[in-house]
């Protein structure tokens, strides 16, 4: 049957739905912290050797809400993560960060995104190649238009105990141990640096893969140089110290003891 001329087919109108979450709230209570958390997306990061890095990150997203409203708009977190690029660095992430406070009209907000980071590594004897990976996180935080981004860093390493070493008569026990780094900045450093540095101030660093001749040197290269874990932070803490582009850390050392059941942990944080 043909439509009369002159005529136009009505479109339907999609019905007006509700906006629970913008509706007021009574009981006057303001929440510090609202979002997303545990959020898995792709990105690229800046790799010094290689240039960049594909990886998956875990992102948290965060902004507070005042007393008078009842919630906060979750689709709006996940549709600012995929609008920007994949590639991440502090400049991307720092105006993600200032995005999702204007979006959602928030006073304060809080992103982190923890990845694994790879670095390829050559045994210090053999120079066969591995790969070690390190857990990455970066840390923004916004209030009342003041932004600051820290970075952290957990680095796995060998201690080995000065005790043990002075009072046995032979051998000294030895752990696997985390010190982690999270460090503020004032110009740009590279997640490898702040490695460099933990791993420098161990007892030995640890490594992929070894053949026995490594073994031995790496042995004999934490008998060598035993470290409490209060020297662990302290060294660590004397290497930031002397880099002007640091400007506020925390270093934090936990030994997973071998010989009792309960780990050792110091913690040192400066503001210079």
């Amino acid at each position: 049957m043909s439509r009369p001329a002159g005529l136009v087919p009505k479109i339907p109108q999609a019905p007006s739905i509700a906006d629970v979450q913008g509706s007021p709230d009574t009981r006057r209570i303001p929440i510090d912290k609202v979002g997303i958390k545990g959020i898995r997306h792709p990105v690229r990061v800046r790799d010094r050797s290689q240039g960049e890095q594909h990886t998956i990150a875990t992102f948290s997203m965060y902004v507070n809400l005042p007393d008078d409203f009842k919630g906060t708009h979750m689709s709006r977190f996940v549709e600012i993560l995929n609008n920007h690029e994949y590639e991440i660095s502090l400049q991307s992430f720092h105006e993600m960060l200032e995005e999702m406070t204007q979006v959602l009209d928030a006073k304060s907000g809080h992103i982190e995104m923890s990845f694994p980071y790879f670095i390829e590594k050559k045994a210090p004897v053999t120079g066969v190649k591995s790969l070690m990976d390190y857990e990455v996180t970066l840390i923004g935080e916004v209030c009342d238009g003041s932004p600051h981004i820290d970075i952290r860093v957990e680095v796995p390493v060998t201690s080995l105990c000065p005790c043990s070493k002075e009072i046995s008569d032979y051998g000294a026990h030895n752990q696997r141990s985390h010190v982690t780094v999270t460090a503020r900045t004032t110009g740009f450093v590279w997640i490898e640096e702040l490695i460099e540095i933990v791993e420098k101030e161990a007892s030995c660093e640890l490594y992929g893969l070894l053949k026995r001749p490594d073994e031995k040197f790496v042995t004999e290269r934490a008998f060598d140089n035993p470290k409490f874990v209060e020297d662990m932070v302290r060294d660590v803490a004397a290497r930031l110290n002397e880099d002007d582009r640091i400007r506020a850390y925390t270093v934090e050392s936990e030994n997973f003891e071998s010989i009792h059941n309960h780990s050792a942990y110091a913690q040192v944080r400066m503001t210079k």
